[in-house]
């Protein structure tokens, strides 16, 4: 028998392909052995009736991220991180935001230095280029691509972030050659700017009338012109955050024509409606709900259970983007009680992410445990160069577990949250499944909500690049 250092025993083991009992043995921070019985281990954990699952991956999460002069966001690495273990996951992956007229490798030297030290659990950075001049398409990116960044975002709609259609083009392109993966936001800026402009001039400035401002026509549009820059140039790319059928129109109909287009959805979008942005007789608690794109209304929900059920959408992420609400640096700052417009888009969810997937879909039938391991962690493991280090329970991957509860019921409260914003948009909402013990690495980081493991244990990942960014054409 192996020198084991850690033997979970008596429950579960689910992956995103297989359900077994076994026992896992853990050694030096990795699985060492998968046996029907381990007796002998220095420690042993009982999860008789529990789930042992693979650490959720969360591959789309803003910490410490420049958001304006006025506003500051509401988690940075250790508050972040800390919130994502208290949810079960045992990896995230967070934007490194260049800002126009900066250097994109200062930013991430900066996001480095940020991070440093302060993180709970294990970390990378994807790249978001607002700013693709020559250096930074030419020497930046393919340098930090080296570096382990194999990802990077693109932004169609906001004046900071937003590329014209040829900067999309010479970033595409670069991705092609350099085999990275390109996350795409899809909303289309002009069409946003001309409708905000008209709901001003007509008095609907509260919270509600963000989702006018931004009907899924305007993010149709876009998913559908993203396809066709990565069409003319054969690069996969990833939609981020659908939020309904007319983009999940668009991706199927990329599919059909043999594209490379991934597809992700959030929590939102299966929970919470536009209804939710009128607050009290449309008052300033509608702030609460205003992300981007935003929720949408019922059938939209149907539809993105379809697309979980169907295969449409490769990862199931939190969008986590967390502001203060009550704060006059967060969603309630001077010029957002003047118009929708200027409240931060975003809502804090790394840490009810699992909980609610797992309640709505595993415990009311929609998804399979398998399919649920899948959308969480397995893969992002896979898309974004993890895996199979990540992502599993396997011989020689992380021994990064979450032990789930998969009966346990809680309701979801700003008091028993982990996160630095002062609210969550799911309080009072009832979930079924909850996670009991996050462990990274073989160390216990969580245990039953509270968090036991230490600041600075996690590190920075550097990334493979990912097989599915490869050209369909390659």
């Amino acid at each position: 028998m192996l020198d084991i250092d850690l033997a979970i025993r008596g429950g579960t083991v689910v992956t995103a392909s297989d359900t077994i009992r076994c026992d896992v043995g853990i050694k030096n921070g990795k699985v060492a052995l998968l046996a029907e019985t381990i007796t002998e281990a220095a420690r042993t954990i009982d999860a008789s009736g529990l789930i042992v699952m693979p650490g959720g991956i969360d591959s789309h999460v803003h910490l410490d991220q420049p958001s304006g002069p006025d506003v500051t966001m509401a988690d940075g690495f250790e508050s972040g991180t800390r919130s994502a273990a208290a949810g079960g996951n045992t990896t995230i992956i967070p934007f490194a935001m260049q800002v126009k007229g900066e250097s994109l490798r200062a930013c991430v030297s900066d996001y480095h230095r940020k991070a440093e030290g302060k993180a709970y659990i294990d970390y990378g950075f994807h790249l978001v280029v607002s700013d693709p001049t020559p250096t930074v398409l030419n020497q930046e990116l393919p340098a930090l691509f080296a570096d382990g960044c194999t990802s990077f975002k693109v932004f169609m709609t906001y004046d900071d972030l937003v590329l014209s259609d040829r900067q999309l083009l010479e970033v595409f392109d670069v991705a092609r050659r350099e085999q990275a993966l390109v996350m795409v936001h899809a909303e289309g800026y002009d069409n946003i700017k001309f409708l905000t402009e008209r709901l001003e001039a007509a008095g609907k400035t509260a919270p509600y009338y963000h989702g006018p401002s931004r009907p899924q026509v305007i993010e149709r549009e876009a998913t559908h012109r993203a396809i066709s820059h990565a069409e003319l140039l054969d690069v996969p790319i990833m939609i981020v955050h659908v939020s309904g059928r007319e983009a999940m129109e668009q991706i199927r109909w990329a599919r059909q024509r043999g594209l490379k287009v991934y597809a992700e959805t959030c929590p939102q979008y299966i929970t919470l409606t536009e209804d939710d942005m009128k607050g009290l007789n449309m008052d300033m608690s509608g702030a609460k709900y205003v992300c981007s794109p935003p929720p949408r209304d019922t059938d939209s929900q149907k539809a993105i259970w379809e697309g979980l059920k169907q295969g449409v959408f490769q990862t199931f992420s939190s969008d986590h983007c967390p502001f203060f609400y009550d704060s006059p640096r967060g969603k309630l700052n001077e010029k957002g009680r003047t118009s929708f417009k200027w409240v931060p888009n975003g809502l804090p969810g790394v840490e009810t992410r699992m909980p609610v997937l797992w309640s709505e879909g595993v415990s009311k039938g929609r998804i399979t445990m398998n399919e649920f391991v899948a959308l969480t962690s397995t893969n992002h493991a896979k898309l974004y160069g993890l895996y199979p280090k990540k992502g599993t329970i396997a011989v020689g991957a992380d021994a990064d577990i979450v032990l789930w509860d998969p009966n346990r019921k809680e309701t979801i409260r700003q008091e028993i949250l982990h996160h630095g914003s002062d609210y969550t948009p799911w309080e009072g909402f009832a979930v079924t499944g909850w996670p009991v013990m996050t462990i990274a690495k073989g160390r216990t980081v969580v245990d039953d909500g509270k968090v036991v493991g230490a600041m600075g244990a996690g590190s920075f990942i550097a990334r493979d690049k990912s097989p599915y960014a490869l050209p369909a054409g390659a």
